[in-house]
């Protein structure tokens, strides 16, 4: 797991504008006239409307597409009742989870009200604002009858995911487990840990599945919950079994299953030994689970285990459930959120787990192939078909129950329209940083003097990404780890003028030698010159010391890449260089440009090739490059040197690589806009789905294009990528950001990995 540091996490939320999520217009608001049909006189006639007829507020107003979070901050993560101020931070993470995965808007809503009617009675009060109520992280008993109370009387999807939503995944997972162990879930002994919602919950949506009542023993921190201890709760009456077990070493003989939902190491190897043959064991807390992964693993072979960590394979993780699940509730206008689509979930998350996994989950693992098993029994969180199959799943159970008011006539219309509302940026940094962090590379950071270079090795060092090896003054390096308080305790610092580097600086400065002495590079030279950081970085990489170099955060572009270009030099492949930027968009996917940072001005046969790198580099991705050849000119609408040698480009392509997506010249606007492309350009290659990878006709255009936007757009640029060395080497652009290096390092680390494949 990765490791967070408090001041990160302070500044995370602070820095900028405050807290994590903000309210933007959906409508145009720039002149008088929009003004005035926003707000007044317009705004009069949706508002008749919805008095003659209360269901057109899901037509005129955000009330479909609107989710409330909302909590009276008495049961916090680990936390406990930390009150309704301190839990706004957690509950807009969560109004958050709900956008980035199902694109859901959400506001936050932190009641002060532990008083049951209380509380109540402000959400009734409230709700008419929105589609759906999400209650979050409210204490037991409490949370049982406040959630079936506003069930009760609101007529709107209503779920208190702390129960919920781990019932659903565990449900899902056990139904996949029992299947491998060869078990049926109406007979076997299920010991359930802890009897909290999540607990209490995750049983009965066992029993709703066929697990027998009076197979189930609930254990909390007093034993065995039997008829016999008297003063229990409701919810722990009703799973109270008089049987011989007091402890939790006792009821765990013979169960065939284990949940835990408790805290971490309660359950030893000795107790999991006692199992029945083929055990499965979900021990669910976090960040310590109630038995290690790996202890659990070595205590016995036939054991099938899922943890809430997601270092292990089979996550527990909510994430996988509630966005999708108040999606396909929402999207039908459902009245409730009944035990039919509760029971739908499960099963759609449980059979998606069945499926082929996709290309891009199996390599953001660094598995080459995923398949349904022990150690795959829950889809993983980014598999981005759950919105397509959990989703729709819920819809329909919604419509079969009778609790939809707007019922969908066109499944794969709707499954489409589920798809095309996540843009891939909301995923795609999370599986190339899951792909970096299975097989974690050295990362040589060169100007190790800069505290934003320190930082992002922190923060890539805590995350698991990489190894750093930090170049520099160990002096001038100790003294700003001390001044911002940074811990990089155990990475490796080099002083490459101290003479403790003297030997590997002769070492490398004869390498360099070797390769530059018909270049004018003498002995003397080449010995001389590893004293620069970027030389000795760049050799560190040639020679397999290191697996990727990371510079020019202080220093102009062409002088930080002209020493790996000595030292390691250009791919003979195609035998060019080139810059690419990721450009991540909210709701259109991400876009590639390139070249950004290379060829001042190409020729034809340099775009050409400038294309095929991209092209290939937007593979990695797992993501099928349709490239814009781009000018100022559409297909030989205007003659001139430029939009003729994007031409000729375009004609090398189609002839030398017919199976790349290309197509040009044409302007930028029409390559990304593929109505506009069908409307005037039918015949285009690109067809009605238009570029996302996007090849500048020269670097001034490129350049400027990426720079604007990531000063003036609403979005994430992220490189640049540098495309087509023999080795990982990536050179920042000057004054790089914490995040632009952090982000830069995880796709050097996957860059390196690639490399080194190919290599095999």
């Amino acid at each position: 797991m990765a490791k967070l540091r408090k001041q990160e996490a302070l500044d995370y939320h602070a820095q900028g504008k405050p807290g994590k999520i903000e309210v933007i217009p959906t409508k145009p608001y720039s002149t008088q006239r929009d003004l005035s049909l926003a707000y007044s006189p317009g705004v009069a006639e949706p508002c008749l409307a919805i008095a003659e007829n209360k269901d057109a507020i899901y037509k005129y107003t955000a009330k479909s597409n609107l989710v409330a979070v909302i909590s009276n901050g008495t049961a916090v993560l680990g936390l406990g009742d930390i009150g309704p101020e301190a839990s706004k931070p957690v509950m807009e993470g969560k109004g958050l989870l709900f956008k980035i995965f199902a694109d859901l808007d959400c506001f936050d809503i932190e009641v002060d009200a532990t008083d049951v009617d209380k509380f109540i009675d402000t959400v009734k009060a409230i709700s008419p604002t929105f589609g759906g109520i999400n209650l979050e992280d409210i204490k037991a008993p409490e949370c049982f009858e406040i959630e079936q109370r506003l069930k009760d009387e609101l007529d709107i999807p209503i779920m208190h995911d702390d129960q919920h939503g781990t019932a659903i995944i565990t449900t899902a997972g056990l139904l996949n487990a029992l299947e491998i162990a060869g078990k049926n879930i109406e007979q076997v002994k299920i010991v359930v840990n802890g009897a909290g919602a999540s607990a209490v919950s995750c049983a009965k949506l066992y029993i709703s599945l066929g697990a027998k009542k009076e197979n189930i023993l609930m254990v909390d921190s007093k034993g065995v919950i039997k008829p016999s201890r008297g003063n229990l709760t409701e919810q722990k009456l009703y799973f109270a079994n008089e049987v011989n077990a007091s402890t939790l070493e006792e009821a765990i003989k013979g169960a065939d299953v284990f949940l835990g939902l408790s805290k971490g190491n309660i359950l030893s190897p000795e107790m999991v030994q006692t199992m029945a043959e083929n055990p499965i064991v979900f021990a669910c807390a976090n960040p310590d689970p109630e038995i290690a992964y790996n202890v659990a693993v070595s205590s016995r072979e036939d054991i099938i285990i899922a943890t809430g960590r997601s270092d292990h394979p089979n996550q527990v993780n909510n994430v996988i459930g509630f966005p999708f699940i108040f999606r396909g509730a929402m999207d039908v206008n459902a009245s409730a959120i009944n035990e039919e689509m509760k029971i739908a979930a499960v099963k759609a998350i449980a059979a998606l787990a069945k499926e082929p996994v996709p290309e891009e989950v199996s390599k953001a693992y660094n598995l080459k192939n995923i398949v349904f098993g022990k150690e795959y029994i829950i889809p993983k969180p980014t598999d981005q078909r759950l919105i397509s199959i959990v989703a729709p799943a819920v819809a329909k159970a919604a419509m079969d129950s009778g609790v939809a008011r707007k019922p969908i006539e066109n499944w794969e219309k709707y499954k489409q329209e589920l798809i095309s509302r996540m843009g891939y940026d909301s995923t795609l940094m999370q599986q190339v940083t899951l792909r970096a962090k299975q097989n974690p590379q050295k990362v040589v950071f060169a100007e190790a003097d800069n505290y934003k270079v320190l930082k992002a090795a922190q923060t890539v060092f805590d995350e698991g990404v990489c190894t750093p090896i930090l170049l520099g003054s160990k002096e001038n390096i100790a003294d700003l780890i001390e001044e911002y308080q940074l811990d990089l305790e155990g990475v490796e610092i080099i002083d490459t003028r101290s003479e403790e580097a003297k030997p590997k600086r002769k070492q490398y400065g004869e390498v360099l030698y070797q390769k530059r002495n018909r270049r004018g590079v003498t002995r003397y030279e080449a010995d001389k010159i590893m004293r620069s950081r970027n030389y000795y970085g760049s050799m560190m990489v040639e020679t397999g010391e290191a697996d990727a170099l990371i510079t020019g955060v202080t220093r102009k572009y062409k002088d930080s890449i002209r020493p790996s270009l000595q030292a390691i030099g250009v791919d003979s492949k195609i035998g060019k260089l080139a810059g690419m930027y990721l450009v991540l968009t909210k709701h259109n996917g991400p876009f590639f440009f390139a070249d950004t940072t290379i060829n001042q001005h190409p020729t034809a046969q340099d775009l050409a090739d400038i294309a095929v790198l991209t092209h290939n580099a937007v593979k990695e991705f797992n993501i099928e490059p349709r490239i814009a050849m781009l000018s100022y000119s559409n297909f030989g609408s205007v003659d001139g040197r430029s939009p003729d040698r994007v031409r000729e480009a375009v004609k090398i392509l189609h002839q030398t690589h017919p199976d790349i997506i290309v197509d040009g010249d044409v302007q930028a606007n029409f390559a990304v806009n593929p109505q506009l492309m069908n409307e005037q350009f039918p015949f285009s290659k690109l067809g009605d789905k238009g570029a996302n990878t996007l090849v500048f006709p020269n670097l001034s255009s490129g350049n400027i294009s990426y720079k604007l936007l990531q000063q003036m757009g609403d979005l994430e640029v992220i490189g640049p990528l540098l495309l087509g060395m023999n080795k990982s080497v990536h050179i920042m652009q000057l004054g790089a950001s914490v995040r632009e290096i952090v982000n830069m390092t995880t796709l050097a680390v996957v860059d390196a990995q690639v490399k080194q494949a190919k290599q095999v």
